[in-house]
Protein backbone atom coordinates (compact mmCIF):
# COMPACT_ATOMS: atom_id res chain seq x y z
CA UNK A 1 0.00 0.00 0.00
CA UNK A 2 1.41 3.65 -0.97
CA UNK A 3 -0.01 6.95 -1.16
CA UNK A 4 -0.42 8.08 -4.79
CA UNK A 5 -1.47 11.65 -4.37
CA UNK A 6 -2.26 13.93 -1.90
CA UNK A 7 -4.05 16.62 -2.70
CA UNK A 8 -5.47 19.69 0.09
CA UNK A 9 -7.62 22.54 0.16
CA UNK A 10 -7.64 25.20 2.83
CA UNK A 11 -6.13 22.50 5.30
CA UNK A 12 -3.43 24.14 8.20
CA UNK A 13 -1.72 26.47 6.53
CA UNK A 14 -2.14 25.10 2.48
CA UNK A 15 -4.67 26.91 0.15
CA UNK A 16 -4.19 24.21 -1.97
CA UNK A 17 -1.02 21.57 -2.64
CA UNK A 18 -1.42 18.98 -4.99
CA UNK A 19 1.49 16.52 -4.84
CA UNK A 20 2.41 13.32 -6.07
CA UNK A 21 3.96 10.50 -4.70
CA UNK A 22 5.80 7.10 -4.95
CA UNK A 23 6.87 4.54 -3.01
CA UNK A 24 9.72 3.75 -1.08
CA UNK A 25 11.12 6.84 0.98
CA UNK A 26 9.88 10.56 0.27
CA UNK A 27 11.16 12.91 2.38
CA UNK A 28 9.80 16.47 3.03
CA UNK A 29 12.68 18.84 4.31
CA UNK A 30 12.25 22.71 5.84
CA UNK A 31 12.53 24.80 8.73
CA UNK A 32 10.36 24.46 11.27
CA UNK A 33 7.47 26.26 11.31
CA UNK A 34 6.80 26.14 7.27
CA UNK A 35 4.12 23.14 6.57
CA UNK A 36 5.63 19.68 6.70
CA UNK A 37 3.82 18.03 9.73
CA UNK A 38 0.86 19.45 8.33
CA UNK A 39 1.53 17.22 5.14
CA UNK A 40 1.80 14.34 6.89
CA UNK A 41 -0.91 15.14 9.72
CA UNK A 42 -3.72 15.12 6.85
CA UNK A 43 -2.35 11.80 5.75
CA UNK A 44 -2.97 10.36 9.75
CA UNK A 45 -6.44 12.16 9.25
CA UNK A 46 -7.32 10.26 6.87
CA UNK A 47 -6.22 6.63 8.32
CA UNK A 48 -7.66 7.35 11.59
CA UNK A 49 -9.92 10.56 11.42
CA UNK A 50 -7.96 12.22 14.03
CA UNK A 51 -4.58 14.11 14.63
CA UNK A 52 -1.99 13.23 16.53
CA UNK A 53 -1.55 17.32 17.42
CA UNK A 54 -4.93 18.53 18.44
CA UNK A 55 -8.20 17.05 19.96
CA UNK A 56 -10.65 18.90 17.53
CA UNK A 57 -10.73 19.90 13.87
CA UNK A 58 -11.18 23.23 14.16
CA UNK A 59 -7.29 24.06 14.06
CA UNK A 60 -7.19 21.73 11.15
CA UNK A 61 -9.04 24.75 8.98
CA UNK A 62 -6.81 27.96 7.79
CA UNK A 63 -7.55 30.68 8.76
CA UNK A 64 -10.50 32.57 7.24
CA UNK A 65 -11.42 28.89 5.52
CA UNK A 66 -14.87 27.78 6.35
CA UNK A 67 -13.81 24.18 5.67
CA UNK A 68 -10.71 22.28 4.67
CA UNK A 69 -10.80 19.36 1.88
CA UNK A 70 -8.29 16.34 1.93
CA UNK A 71 -7.99 14.85 -0.68
CA UNK A 72 -5.87 10.90 -1.16
CA UNK A 73 -5.14 8.39 -3.80
CA UNK A 74 -4.24 5.07 -2.42
CA UNK A 75 -3.04 2.30 -4.33
CA UNK A 76 -3.20 -1.11 -3.45
CA UNK A 77 -1.83 -3.72 -6.44
CA UNK A 78 -3.57 -2.78 -9.33
CA UNK A 79 -6.56 -1.63 -7.46
CA UNK A 80 -6.67 2.35 -6.59
CA UNK A 81 -9.17 4.29 -4.14
CA UNK A 82 -9.67 8.40 -3.91
CA UNK A 83 -11.01 9.42 -0.77
CA UNK A 84 -12.30 12.64 -0.02
CA UNK A 85 -13.01 14.09 3.54
CA UNK A 86 -14.54 17.34 4.10
CA UNK A 87 -13.60 18.93 7.35
CA UNK A 88 -16.50 20.83 8.69
CA UNK A 89 -15.83 22.55 12.17
CA UNK A 90 -19.13 22.24 14.34
CA UNK A 91 -20.81 20.55 11.79
CA UNK A 92 -20.81 17.30 11.17
CA UNK A 93 -17.67 15.75 8.21
CA UNK A 94 -18.49 14.36 5.01
CA UNK A 95 -16.68 11.78 3.37
CA UNK A 96 -16.50 10.80 -0.64
CA UNK A 97 -15.27 7.04 -2.16
CA UNK A 98 -14.27 7.68 -5.46
CA UNK A 99 -16.36 10.48 -5.72
CA UNK A 100 -19.23 9.14 -4.46
CA UNK A 101 -20.55 9.96 -1.11
CA UNK A 102 -20.79 7.77 2.07
CA UNK A 103 -23.19 7.89 4.02
CA UNK A 104 -20.84 8.15 7.52
CA UNK A 105 -17.14 8.86 7.01
CA UNK A 106 -16.12 6.35 9.19
CA UNK A 107 -17.04 3.76 6.13
CA UNK A 108 -13.85 4.81 4.58
CA UNK A 109 -11.55 4.03 7.76
CA UNK A 110 -9.02 1.07 6.75
CA UNK A 111 -8.71 2.06 3.17
CA UNK A 112 -5.32 3.70 4.44
CA UNK A 113 -3.62 2.45 7.16
CA UNK A 114 -0.37 4.56 8.38
CA UNK A 115 1.76 3.75 11.56
CA UNK A 116 2.85 7.44 12.46
CA UNK A 117 6.12 8.63 14.31
CA UNK A 118 6.19 11.99 16.38
CA UNK A 119 7.77 14.02 18.92
CA UNK A 120 4.01 13.83 20.47
CA UNK A 121 4.54 9.70 21.10
CA UNK A 122 6.89 9.94 23.92
CA UNK A 123 3.53 10.63 25.86
CA UNK A 124 2.90 6.60 25.24
CA UNK A 125 5.65 6.33 27.97
CA UNK A 126 5.21 9.20 29.83
CA UNK A 127 2.08 10.93 29.36
CA UNK A 128 -1.36 9.92 30.92
CA UNK A 129 -3.24 6.75 30.70
CA UNK A 130 -5.49 8.08 27.77
CA UNK A 131 -2.32 8.12 25.58
CA UNK A 132 -1.91 4.43 25.80
CA UNK A 133 -5.52 3.85 25.53
CA UNK A 134 -6.12 6.11 22.23
CA UNK A 135 -2.90 3.90 21.36
CA UNK A 136 -5.02 1.09 21.35
CA UNK A 137 -8.13 1.83 20.00
CA UNK A 138 -6.36 3.16 17.36
CA UNK A 139 -4.60 -0.41 16.34
CA UNK A 140 -7.83 -1.56 17.10
CA UNK A 141 -9.42 0.75 14.30
CA UNK A 142 -6.75 -0.22 11.64
CA UNK A 143 -6.60 -3.55 12.19
CA UNK A 144 -10.81 -3.91 12.26
CA UNK A 145 -12.55 -0.81 11.00
CA UNK A 146 -15.64 -1.79 13.07
CA UNK A 147 -14.14 -1.51 15.80
CA UNK A 148 -15.05 2.38 14.68
CA UNK A 149 -18.49 1.45 15.56
CA UNK A 150 -17.85 -0.48 18.77
CA UNK A 151 -15.77 2.68 19.89
CA UNK A 152 -18.28 5.49 19.17
CA UNK A 153 -20.94 3.48 20.74
CA UNK A 154 -18.84 2.77 24.44
CA UNK A 155 -18.89 6.62 23.98
CA UNK A 156 -21.97 7.06 23.49
CA UNK A 157 -23.41 5.71 25.99
CA UNK A 158 -20.62 6.41 28.53
CA UNK A 159 -21.67 10.29 27.88
CA UNK A 160 -25.55 9.96 28.37
CA UNK A 161 -24.75 7.38 31.60
CA UNK A 162 -22.86 10.48 32.76
CA UNK A 163 -25.24 12.83 32.28
CA UNK A 164 -27.67 10.91 33.77
CA UNK A 165 -24.89 10.39 36.74
CA UNK A 166 -24.29 14.14 36.97
CA UNK A 167 -27.74 14.91 37.08
CA UNK A 168 -28.50 12.37 40.10
CA UNK A 169 -25.22 14.04 41.64
CA UNK A 170 -26.74 17.66 41.72
CA UNK A 171 -30.04 16.45 43.18
CA UNK A 172 -28.06 15.31 46.13
CA UNK A 173 -26.27 17.58 46.62
CA UNK A 174 -28.04 20.42 46.80
CA UNK A 175 -27.15 24.07 46.40
CA UNK A 176 -27.48 25.61 50.30
CA UNK A 177 -27.04 25.02 53.94
CA UNK A 178 -24.51 23.30 56.42
CA UNK A 179 -23.15 20.13 55.31
CA UNK A 180 -25.59 18.14 57.68
CA UNK A 181 -28.50 20.10 56.39
CA UNK A 182 -27.58 20.11 52.58
CA UNK A 183 -27.81 16.21 53.05
CA UNK A 184 -30.79 15.71 54.14
CA UNK A 185 -32.23 18.31 52.21
CA UNK A 186 -30.30 16.93 48.60
CA UNK A 187 -31.35 13.24 50.00
CA UNK A 188 -35.14 14.74 50.21
CA UNK A 189 -34.33 16.49 47.25
CA UNK A 190 -33.12 13.32 45.17
CA UNK A 191 -36.17 11.40 46.41
CA UNK A 192 -38.34 13.66 45.20
CA UNK A 193 -37.06 14.02 41.85
CA UNK A 194 -37.85 10.33 41.00
CA UNK A 195 -34.82 8.20 42.29
CA UNK A 196 -36.48 5.23 41.30
CA UNK A 197 -36.54 6.37 38.08
CA UNK A 198 -33.27 7.60 38.06
CA UNK A 199 -32.09 3.97 39.02
CA UNK A 200 -34.04 2.50 36.93
CA UNK A 201 -32.98 4.51 33.81
CA UNK A 202 -29.14 3.58 35.14
CA UNK A 203 -29.86 -0.10 35.02
CA UNK A 204 -30.73 0.44 31.39
CA UNK A 205 -27.40 2.09 30.98
CA UNK A 206 -25.44 -0.26 32.71
CA UNK A 207 -26.50 -2.83 30.72
CA UNK A 208 -25.33 -1.12 27.73
CA UNK A 209 -22.31 0.14 28.95
CA UNK A 210 -21.31 -3.60 29.97
CA UNK A 211 -22.16 -4.91 26.49
CA UNK A 212 -20.19 -2.49 24.42
CA UNK A 213 -17.51 -1.96 27.22
CA UNK A 214 -16.73 -5.76 27.12
CA UNK A 215 -16.37 -6.28 23.53
CA UNK A 216 -14.00 -2.87 23.84
CA UNK A 217 -11.99 -5.17 26.38
CA UNK A 218 -12.01 -8.46 25.18
CA UNK A 219 -10.46 -6.27 22.35
CA UNK A 220 -8.06 -5.20 23.85
CA UNK A 221 -6.64 -7.89 25.28
CA UNK A 222 -6.07 -9.77 22.64
CA UNK A 223 -4.40 -6.80 20.90
CA UNK A 224 -2.23 -6.79 24.09
CA UNK A 225 -1.21 -10.45 24.03
CA UNK A 226 -0.92 -10.08 20.13
CA UNK A 227 1.69 -6.95 20.77
CA UNK A 228 3.55 -8.30 23.69
CA UNK A 229 6.27 -10.28 21.65
CA UNK A 230 6.61 -7.86 18.93
CA UNK A 231 7.24 -4.66 21.35
CA UNK A 232 9.27 -6.88 23.16
CA UNK A 233 11.73 -7.72 19.69
CA UNK A 234 11.56 -4.06 18.65
CA UNK A 235 13.09 -2.88 22.02
CA UNK A 236 15.44 -5.09 22.20
CA UNK A 237 16.57 -3.97 19.01
CA UNK A 238 16.17 -0.39 19.36
CA UNK A 239 18.12 0.08 22.80
CA UNK A 240 19.77 -4.13 23.36
CA UNK A 241 21.80 -3.10 26.59
CA UNK A 242 18.02 -2.13 28.42
CA UNK A 243 16.09 -4.12 30.94
CA UNK A 244 13.26 -6.39 28.75
CA UNK A 245 10.07 -4.30 27.70
CA UNK A 246 6.93 -5.76 29.22
CA UNK A 247 3.18 -5.21 28.53
CA UNK A 248 0.23 -5.43 31.33
CA UNK A 249 -3.20 -4.29 31.41
CA UNK A 250 -4.83 -2.63 34.88
CA UNK A 251 -8.65 -2.82 34.81
CA UNK A 252 -11.01 -1.30 36.52
CA UNK A 253 -13.05 -4.52 36.61
CA UNK A 254 -10.79 -5.84 39.64
CA UNK A 255 -12.19 -5.79 42.80
CA UNK A 256 -9.59 -3.53 44.00
CA UNK A 257 -10.22 0.81 44.51
CA UNK A 258 -11.98 2.41 41.09
CA UNK A 259 -8.31 3.91 40.36
CA UNK A 260 -7.80 0.58 38.64
CA UNK A 261 -4.52 -0.27 40.46
CA UNK A 262 -4.48 -4.07 39.94
CA UNK A 263 -3.16 -5.27 36.80
CA UNK A 264 -4.90 -8.02 34.30
CA UNK A 265 -2.52 -9.66 32.21
CA UNK A 266 -4.54 -11.95 31.33
CA UNK A 267 -8.80 -13.36 32.00
CA UNK A 268 -7.67 -16.77 32.14
CA UNK A 269 -4.40 -16.29 34.91
CA UNK A 270 -1.92 -16.34 31.79
CA UNK A 271 -0.63 -14.04 29.26
CA UNK A 272 -2.29 -16.40 26.31
CA UNK A 273 -5.40 -14.58 26.00
CA UNK A 274 -4.91 -13.84 21.93
CA UNK A 275 -8.18 -15.91 21.20
CA UNK A 276 -10.72 -15.07 23.64
CA UNK A 277 -14.36 -17.36 23.73
CA UNK A 278 -17.69 -16.52 23.65
CA UNK A 279 -18.43 -17.71 27.13
CA UNK A 280 -14.98 -15.37 28.47
CA UNK A 281 -16.85 -12.57 26.67
CA UNK A 282 -19.90 -13.18 28.38
CA UNK A 283 -18.38 -13.38 31.50
CA UNK A 284 -16.71 -10.04 31.05
CA UNK A 285 -19.96 -8.33 30.27
CA UNK A 286 -20.96 -9.75 33.83
CA UNK A 287 -18.28 -8.52 35.77
CA UNK A 288 -18.90 -5.21 34.22
CA UNK A 289 -22.34 -4.59 35.26
CA UNK A 290 -21.33 -6.74 38.49
CA UNK A 291 -18.43 -3.54 39.21
CA UNK A 292 -21.27 -1.05 38.25
CA UNK A 293 -23.28 -2.02 41.12
CA UNK A 294 -20.64 -2.16 43.68
CA UNK A 295 -19.68 1.18 43.25
CA UNK A 296 -23.33 2.80 41.96
CA UNK A 297 -23.15 4.81 45.46
CA UNK A 298 -20.20 6.22 44.81
CA UNK A 299 -20.90 6.72 41.24
CA UNK A 300 -24.02 8.28 42.86
CA UNK A 301 -22.29 10.82 44.82
CA UNK A 302 -19.22 12.07 42.40
CA UNK A 303 -21.28 12.06 39.17
CA UNK A 304 -18.91 9.98 37.24
CA UNK A 305 -18.40 7.10 36.07
CA UNK A 306 -16.07 4.84 37.62
CA UNK A 307 -15.62 1.75 35.67
CA UNK A 308 -15.12 0.83 32.38
CA UNK A 309 -12.43 0.56 29.73
CA UNK A 310 -12.41 3.92 29.49
CA UNK A 311 -10.26 4.47 33.10
CA UNK A 312 -7.98 1.76 32.08
CA UNK A 313 -4.54 1.70 31.34
CA UNK A 314 -2.07 -0.01 29.31
CA UNK A 315 1.41 -0.84 31.76
CA UNK A 316 4.61 -0.30 30.33
CA UNK A 317 7.67 -2.41 32.02
CA UNK A 318 11.58 -2.37 31.94
CA UNK A 319 12.00 -5.58 33.71
CA UNK A 320 10.21 -5.46 37.00
CA UNK A 321 9.51 -1.76 37.12
CA UNK A 322 7.24 0.03 35.63
CA UNK A 323 8.69 2.36 32.41
CA UNK A 324 6.91 5.66 33.96
CA UNK A 325 8.90 6.85 36.82
CA UNK A 326 12.11 4.46 36.05
CA UNK A 327 12.76 5.16 32.35
CA UNK A 328 15.40 7.16 31.09
CA UNK A 329 14.50 9.66 28.39
CA UNK A 330 16.66 7.34 25.96
CA UNK A 331 14.42 3.97 27.31
CA UNK A 332 11.17 6.20 27.24
CA UNK A 333 12.07 6.98 23.66
CA UNK A 334 12.91 3.75 22.70
CA UNK A 335 9.91 1.78 24.27
CA UNK A 336 7.61 4.78 22.41
CA UNK A 337 9.15 3.42 19.22
CA UNK A 338 8.67 -0.17 20.16
CA UNK A 339 4.95 0.30 20.18
CA UNK A 340 4.89 1.79 17.00
CA UNK A 341 7.14 -0.60 15.20
CA UNK A 342 5.08 -3.51 16.85
CA UNK A 343 1.72 -1.84 15.40
CA UNK A 344 3.75 -1.51 12.02
CA UNK A 345 4.15 -5.47 12.05
CA UNK A 346 0.92 -6.69 13.37
CA UNK A 347 -0.80 -4.38 10.45
CA UNK A 348 1.45 -5.91 8.01
CA UNK A 349 0.72 -9.44 9.22
CA UNK A 350 -2.98 -8.34 8.17
CA UNK A 351 -1.75 -7.92 5.24
CA UNK A 352 0.04 -5.15 2.96
CA UNK A 353 2.68 -3.11 4.62
CA UNK A 354 0.87 0.11 5.94
CA UNK A 355 2.33 3.95 5.08
CA UNK A 356 5.06 4.70 7.37
CA UNK A 357 5.14 8.01 8.37
CA UNK A 358 8.08 9.75 10.69
CA UNK A 359 7.57 13.22 11.66
CA UNK A 360 10.60 14.73 12.65
CA UNK A 361 11.23 12.11 15.01
CA UNK A 362 15.41 11.13 14.23
CA UNK A 363 16.01 14.85 14.95
CA UNK A 364 15.04 13.24 19.03
CA UNK A 365 17.36 10.36 18.73
CA UNK A 366 21.11 10.00 19.52
CA UNK A 367 23.07 8.49 16.42
CA UNK A 368 22.58 4.43 17.72
CA UNK A 369 18.84 4.72 17.63
CA UNK A 370 18.82 6.72 14.70
CA UNK A 371 20.87 3.94 11.85
CA UNK A 372 18.73 1.51 14.24
CA UNK A 373 15.83 3.06 13.54
CA UNK A 374 16.50 3.70 9.88
CA UNK A 375 17.53 0.33 9.37
CA UNK A 376 14.08 -1.36 10.89
CA UNK A 377 12.12 1.08 8.85
CA UNK A 378 13.91 1.10 5.30
CA UNK A 379 12.22 -2.10 4.08
CA UNK A 380 8.54 -0.45 4.15
CA UNK A 381 7.08 0.10 0.87
CA UNK A 382 6.25 3.59 1.25
CA UNK A 383 8.19 5.66 4.15
CA UNK A 384 7.28 9.85 4.48
CA UNK A 385 9.62 11.83 6.60
CA UNK A 386 9.68 15.07 7.47
CA UNK A 387 12.83 16.70 8.56
CA UNK A 388 14.38 20.37 9.41
CA UNK A 389 17.80 20.15 7.48
CA UNK A 390 18.67 17.09 5.04
CA UNK A 391 21.11 15.92 7.58
CA UNK A 392 18.63 14.53 10.04
CA UNK A 393 17.56 12.05 7.27
CA UNK A 394 19.88 9.08 7.60
CA UNK A 395 21.62 7.75 4.67
CA UNK A 396 19.71 4.18 4.49
CA UNK A 397 16.54 6.20 4.15
CA UNK A 398 17.77 8.33 0.79
CA UNK A 399 14.81 8.43 -1.60
CA UNK A 400 12.37 11.16 -3.15
CA UNK A 401 12.80 15.01 -1.45
CA UNK A 402 10.51 18.05 -1.22
CA UNK A 403 11.95 21.44 -0.04
CA UNK A 404 9.10 23.04 2.05
CA UNK A 405 9.51 26.62 2.78
CA UNK A 406 6.91 29.93 2.47
CA UNK A 407 3.91 27.83 2.34
CA UNK A 408 4.99 25.99 -1.19
CA UNK A 409 6.11 22.59 -1.85
CA UNK A 410 8.46 21.75 -4.62
CA UNK A 411 10.37 18.62 -5.88
CA UNK A 412 13.94 18.27 -5.56
CA UNK A 413 15.48 17.14 -8.93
Amino acid sequence: MHVAHLSLTDFRSYASVELGLEPGVTAFVGPNGQGKTNLVEALGYVATHASHRVANDAPLVRQGAARAIVRCAVQRDDRRALIELEINPGRANRARLNRSPVSRPRDVIGLLRTVLFAPEDLALSKGDPSERRRFLDDLLVARAPRFAGVRADYDRVLKQRGALLRTAAQARRGSRGSRSARRADSDSAFAAAGAGDVLSTLEVWDAHLARHGAELLRARLDLIDALRPLVAGAYAALAPTSAPATLAYRSTLSTGDDSAEDEVPGERGSSDTHTLSTDLGKTLEERLRERLLEVRQAELERGVTLVGPHRDDLILGLGDLPARGYASHGESWSFALALRLAAYDLLRADGGDPVLILDDVFAELDSQRRRRLAEIVAPAEQVLITAAVPDDVPKELVGARFDVAEGGVARVR
